[in-house]
This record gives structure tokens, sequence and C-alpha cells, in this order.
């Protein structure tokens, strides 16, 4: 599927690994990891009802927003939310949320 992104730092963060705006996650090898993974299993795949295949990224629809979500790394709270289109995604923004998944 298409993937685009809303913010040209988040770009940055996932296809080049530089940014202003996320530089503590700069620092972490295993999260920049798992965004290239995420990022070329989005790509490859026909359309988002195939992330549901991949247990990992925790894929879901958020009722209260009209967006959809995967976790970027298993044991962290950071999520990639994602508006979707016929033709693609378009990633908005890394979340993180303390109170998700549990972490309270």
């Amino acid at each position: 599927m298409k993937v685009t992104f809303e913010d040209i730092e988040l770009e940055n963060l996932v296809l080049k690994h530089q940014s202003k705006t996320y530089k503590k996650y700069l620092r972490d090898s295993k999260f920049l990891n798992a965004l290239d993974r995420i990022y070329f299993i989005m790509q490859s795949e026909k359309d988002t009802a195939a992330l549901k295949n991949y247990s990992f990224l925790h894929y879901e629809k958020l009722k209260r927003v009209n967006m959809s979500s995967v976790r970027v790394l298993n044991g962290k709270v950071e999520r990639l939310l994602f508006h979707e289109y016929e033709d693609g995604i378009e990633i908005s923004l890394i979340e993180i949320d303390d109170t998700h998944y549990g972490q309270r």
C-alpha cells in the first residue's frame, strides 16, 4: 500500500533516521529497527486488513479519533497513528501514551 507522512520530521525519522523533533528516538537502535520493519510491512501489504496478520503490531482502528494505530515495539507505549485511505495510509505521528495497554 502507499505510505505517506503528514509531517516531514516524522518522515525523516522513519526514512533517514534523522529528526529535530524526535531526537530521543534517534538514540534507540531497537526503536529505529522496529520503525524500519513496520514501514517495510506497510509498504509491502495490499491493504491495512493484512496488518492484522502481524500480531506484534497490535493493529487497531481507534474509534474516537477516526484513525488507526500499530505498536512500534512490544513492551513500549509508542504507537504510529495513521489515517486510512483507499489508495494507502498517511502516518500522522508517533503517540506516547503512558495509560494505553495497561501502562498505568
